[in-house]
């Protein structure tokens, strides 16, 4: 039997301290066009309770939301909102962890459910934009080189394929049924973090993004982005100066 996953509690209702900005014009995002990628996304959004900033033209200032429910099969999600959405265009931006910004547009009447006026129906959206943006620079690990994190949670091993690793995180490959034991947030302790033949590390992550993808070989995979939480000096001076000594090879 599988055990259910920690969810953390849900939030109450966002403050307008919560707001962020939408993508900037010069940025440079990708587009997020898969129904599946989309509904994943959303899913994690409602389940971290991060806030959506909506803008709306008739509107000065953004009103905030949370993504209460997403509907397991139909590209349906309710929206929980905080004051009353004009009819019409609107953008909805929100963070995904710390290093990455989703927006995306849609049109509608905006119309509340009968009894729950805070409690909007909306349609996913035909894509979305999403920005990364890291605040340290990334180096790509060498194919079929000795790249893993390694780490127990609800009484079960992991070891995941550690895709990139910089100085204040790292990027994991996971499958969509490991992926179940992660959510945006979520901190795993003790995680032993295999750098290559000669150099492991042992540190606390916290999952900061989660994006489904399609491997040509592997199939349906997930990318887990995850910050270093915490580390010891002599580990993090290490890991300082593998960065330093590869930076040249593939930094991204």
């Amino acid at each position: 039997m599988t055990e259910t996953p920690l969810r953390p509690p849900r939030k109450g209702a966002p403050r307008p301290t919560d707001a962020i900005g939408r993508i900037h014009a010069g940025a440079a995002p990708h587009e997020m066009r898969d129904p599946f990628d989309i509904g994943e996304t959303f899913t994690a959004l409602a389940e971290s309770g991060e806030p959506l900033s909506i803008y709306s033209a008739s509107l000065a200032d953004p009103i905030l939301a949370r993504i209460d429910t997403v509907h397991p099969e139909e590209p349906h999600f309710t929206l929980d909102v905080v004051g009353e959405l004009p009819p019409g265009r609107a953008t909805f931006v929100a963070a995904l962890g710390g290093n990455a910004k989703l927006q995306f547009d849609l049109v509608s009447d905006w119309v509340a459910r009968p009894g729950f006026p805070n409690l909007v129906a909306a349609e996913f959206p035909e894509t979305c934009l999403v920005l990364n943006r890291r605040t340290a620079p990334r180096l790509d690990t060498p194919i079929n080189g000795a790249y893993a994190a390694t780490f127990t949670l609800f009484n079960k091993q992991f070891e995941l394929p550690l895709c990139d690793y910089s100085l204040g995180g790292v990027g994991l490959r996971a499958t969509p049924d490991q992926a179940t034991e992660l959510y945006i947030g979520k901190k795993i302790k003790s995680v032993r973090l295999q750098l290559g033949p000669a150099l492991a590390i042992v540190a606390d992550l916290e999952v900061r993004l989660l994006r489904p993808f399609r491997s040509f070989l592997l199939g349906e995979q997930v990318q887990v982005g995850c910050s270093i939480d915490n580390i010891e000096m002599q580990m993090r001076q290490s890991l300082e100066r593998l960065v330093t000594s590869n930076r040249g090879r593939s930094a991204a």
